[in-house]
């Protein structure tokens, strides 16, 4: 249960690169969701002070969430060693979801060609946490690429990476973190208390990520241009810290000296203006064709990271 192979994480990332998360199967996702919705009620109900409640919450999530990926992983090479492969390939790739962000960011991209601001909030809305109605064509492109960005680590290296270190049912465990932090990882009156241990957990299990992600993103960066990836490293390390996130900086300054261009500043999220610096502030205001720029670097990143693992899993596993 601890180990992967590497045609397992070939295999996975090129499902995900062919099918991103296709609507005829169900996606864990949903199915952590409900747990989530179900287990909050109980929890809040019989353990009173917020904050423990919500750490014994987010544990018992994510344990059994491990559990079963190991349950599920291990009765399947019982029934055949090729079809607990098999098993373990599908569920690492529904961890994955760089072909399903790069979809819905080039739709925000095709409404802006198109000169359809109203379509391209309404677009950007699905992929983002903030405000989107009063958006200008530069605040729609500046989130659209945010959102790339941080969601490399999220949507791609960081289950990579947990499934490099603890295979399949790790990377299980770390799609719950993501998703509770998603659900209930937020500053306001409801989530305040109850939502910080997954807000902390999954701040705690990105660190080394969202660093090395720099690293893999320069490298990218460095194929298309030398001065891009000189950029891209020297931005993402010095400016990654100037984000409020302890980790979304470093992914999104990569992406701001890649792609020579200004992210961060202040927005709005629930109806509170959000005061964040600026990442890239050497940089000019992205245009809409950024966005598809950065696509291309997300997946290309993607593509990097997969081969790095499979090469450093095939050295050290095989």
């Amino acid at each position: 249960m601890m180990e992967i192979q590497w045609t397992v994480i070939l295999a996975a990332f090129i499902l995900d690169f062919i099918l991103g998360d296709p609507n005829i199967l169900p996606h864990p996702v949903i199915f952590m969701g409900k747990a989530i919705d179900f287990f909050e009620i109980r929890f809040r109900k019989y353990i009173k002070n917020l904050f423990i409640s919500g750490l014994f919450f987010a544990c018992f999530l994510i344990l059994s969430t491990w559990l079963t990926g190991v349950i599920i992983i291990k009765l399947s090479m019982n029934i055949h060693p090729f079809f607990g492969i098999l098993v373990q390939i599908i569920l690492l790739f529904f961890c994955f979801s760089s072909t399903s962000l790069e979809k819905a960011a080039l739709s925000v991209f095709a409404a802006l060609k198109e000169n359809n601001i109203k379509k391209a909030r309404e677009n950007v809305s699905m992929i983002v946490g903030r405000q989107t109605q009063t958006l200008d064509q530069t605040g729609i492109t500046r989130a659209s690429v945010e959102t790339v960005a941080e969601n490399f680590v999220d949507g791609f290296l960081s289950p990579l990476f947990f499934a490099i270190i603890g295979g399949v049912p790790l990377a299980l465990a770390y799609k719950m973190i993501n998703t509770l932090d998603s659900m209930v990882g937020y500053k306001n009156d409801t989530y305040i208390l109850f939502g910080r241990a997954s807000a902390r957990i999954d701040d705690a299990v990105n660190f080394i990520p969202a660093r090395l992600s720099v690293l893999i993103i320069a490298g990218s960066a460095f194929l298309f241009s030398f001065k891009r990836g000189v950029s891209a490293l020297k931005t993402g390390f010095s400016q990654g810290s100037f984000h409020k996130s302890p980790n979304a900086g470093y992914p999104e300054a990569a992406f701001a000296g890649a792609l020579n261009i200004r992210l961060g500043g202040p927005n709005v999220y629930h109806g509170t203006l959000v005061e964040k610096p600026y990442i890239g502030k050497e940089f000019k205001d992205p245009g809409k064709e950024k966005i598809k720029q950065a696509c291309d670097l997300m997946m290309f990143s993607s593509f990097l990271a997969t081969l790095i693992c499979c090469g450093l899993v095939f050295i050290f596993f095989a």
